[in-house]
């Protein structure tokens, strides 16, 4: 009914207007298709091509590296993340309505931070292995055994506990769904709890979990801040050092290239894992399932499988932080923490303000143009899967070509230099996250939009108001509130975002992020706490935002009944979930 009601809308808008859509919609996924085509192109055809020695020496130690680091980091985040979700869903037991949404704080915090952290206590001259020496009157280092924290292991230790909320997410979403009817059913006929779970609960949210996965996997692939203070040698690390090491940019190019062949696998392994399996409620009748209440050695199992992830991701970094911070206040609280919280908020409100709007024309235009504009808002998109150095890859040189052209011009014909105007300046850098979180935006403001109804905008023609002043006057006060939140989150990943920052920052231009790695680096890490946890105090917001989301989201509740009953007279094509990174 939806679909058709639109179609119908959208004949009956007037054609110089439906032109504006598609052409917009056109130039924006050229623009942000831009670096994308740019890497494939100086991949291609670089100046130097330094390909046969990147295959003979970087790109098997690094792939395979990558490869472990991405199934090291799967394994951990499904077994962390579905578990958690499990428990929370179908059990009862103390501590269980802080869980619900105590789970998903460490997204709040970046890897690279709880990396600095760790290697901060774990090290051999942390208080860890201090109080192990004083207990046992161990001397040096060959006296025990202790686990290096810089190490393969140590990276996916850090990234698991800090990416499960991304399989927790979407795993709870999927276990609150289920109607208890079907897992009655099982129950009937003579499973347990356990076999219920395996053979129904989790085939059923198969779906939702390895989409999570994929998510968490992406994240890691993007990651720098964390494998390079580890050492661990992957292709994101090959990137910067190709480029800024050997100043070879075709190489770094045709890495930039390899990793997004990742990205292209993780997407078409996630395509395949559903492929087929689809799984819909066969009524809308819609029953809460009574928790199971824990008692003994259970309860306790499931109180520290759930306070465990959240104690190592986000308790100890946030409380290490914390305590740095107060002890070092006098000499972090200085005009250059302004200095850096300013070009942080500043970068960050302006990717925010671009992204949303874009998003907004983006998603208007699908509603009113259907499946066309929907291919142009898929293209759109594909930023969000490119990882921040590729994209600074891609960003940085059509940009500095195309300051080199202008400032040609402008010498031939003024006599005067316009300098780097494009790669040199801010400019890049708000590009760059525009492109890279542009979807974070447009999967909240077209979920929004799909939730008001057609009739809506067929009133509101037949009173005359052209698609621009309905959008104006009807849709944008309906979904304020999904505009914010679309642009909190944008807002708290551009200030997290690291890769693409230390790549195309003008010189002397440092945020909290950069000014972080940059004192971790140099083992300075107590002198940027503050800065460290300003970041972890912004990415508390969307944790408060996605969990009040799924608390009204959740069928059962008044506000899961009132989604429902929305949802189901209009079916709408499923919406792939966007996370903050």
């Amino acid at each position: 009914m939806s679909v058709t009601t639109l179609s119908s809308l959208s004949s009956n808008t007037r054609p110089t207007q439906g032109r504006v859509w598609i052409l917009g919609g056109l130039l924006v996924a050229l623009i942000v298709a831009a670096p994308l085509i740019a890497i494939a192109w100086i991949a291609l055809f670089p100046t130097e091509n330094i390909w046969p020695h990147l295959v003979s020496t970087v790109l098997p130690r690094h792939s395979w590296n990558t490869l472990v680091l991405m199934f090291g980091n799967g394994i951990g985040v499904f077994l962390i993340g579905t578990a958690s979700a499990w428990l929370v869903s179908t059990c009862d037991f103390p501590g269980r309505r802080l869980f619900e949404w105590a789970m998903l704080l460490p997204l709040a915090v970046p890897a690279y931070i709880v990396a600095f952290v760790y290697t901060d206590i774990l090290e051999f001259a942390g208080p860890v292995q201090g109080l192990l020496r004083d207990l046992f009157g161990w001397q040096t280092s060959r006296d025990y055994w202790f686990p290096e924290i810089r190490s393969m292991g140590g990276a996916i230790f850090v990234m698991s506990f800090v990416l499960y909320p991304y399989v927790y997410l979407l795993a709870r979403a999927a276990f609150h769904e289920q109607s208890s009817s079907v897992l009655e059913v099982s129950r009937t006929l003579g499973r347990g709890p356990w076999q219920t779970f395996l053979t129904v609960a989790l085939p059923l949210a198969r779906p939702a979990i390895v989409v999570g996965i994929a998510l968490a996997m992406m994240e890691t692939l993007a990651d720098f801040g964390t494998v390079d203070y580890f050492a661990v040698n992957t292709l994101t690390v090959a990137v910067f050092n190709v480029w800024l090491g050997m100043g070879n940019a075709g190489g770094a190019a045709q890495i930039a290239l390899v990793m997004l062949g990742f990205v292209v696998l993780l997407i078409t392994l996630e395509r395949i894992g559903r492929h087929g399996r689809q799984y819909h409620h066969t009524s809308s009748r819609y029953q809460t399932s009574p928790r199971v209440r824990l008692h003994g050695a259970r309860m306790v199992a499931a109180f520290l499988v759930c306070a465990v992830p959240i104690v190592l991701g986000f308790l100890i970094p946030a409380g290490v932080l914390l305590r740095h911070a107060i002890i070092f206040f006098d000499e972090s609280w200085n005009q250059a923490f302004f200095a850096f919280a300013r070009n942080s908020l500043t970068l960050s409100a302006t990717a925010a303000l671009f992204a949303v709007s874009i998003a907004v024309f983006l998603a208007y235009g699908r509603r009113l143009s259907g499946r066309g504009f929907g291919v142009l808002s898929r293209i759109a998109l594909l930023g969000y899967a490119v990882p921040g150095a590729v994209l600074a890859v891609g960003v940085l040189i059509p940009f500095a070509r195309l300051d080199n052209a202008i400032d040609a011009i402008a010498r031939d014909m003024f006599g005067v230099s316009t300098g780097l105007i494009l790669s040199g300046t801010i400019f890049a850098l708000v590009f760059a996250y525009v492109v890279r979180f542009l979807a974070v935006g447009f999967g909240a403001v077209e979920a929004s939009l799909g939730k008001i109804r057609p009739t809506m905008d067929m009133a509101a023609r037949s009173l005359g108001a052209g698609p621009g002043r309905t959008l104006w006057r009807i849709h944008l006060p309906l979904v304020r509130g999904s505009l914010i939140a679309a642009g909190t989150i944008v807002f708290v990943d551009s200030m997290k975002e690291l890769p693409a920052t230390l790549i195309l920052r003008p010189f002397n231009f440092d945020t909290l992020a950069t000014h972080v790695y940059q004192f971790a680096s140099d083992e300075l890490l107590e002198q940027s706490a503050l800065s460290a946890l300003t970041i972890v105090l912004a990415g508390i917001l969307p944790v408060i935002i996605l969990s009040r989301a799924l608390r009204q989201s959740r069928p059962g509740t008044r506000e899961g009944r009132l989604a429902v009953a929305d949802a189901l007279p209009t079916p709408a094509p499923p919406v792939p979930p966007t996370i903050p990174s």
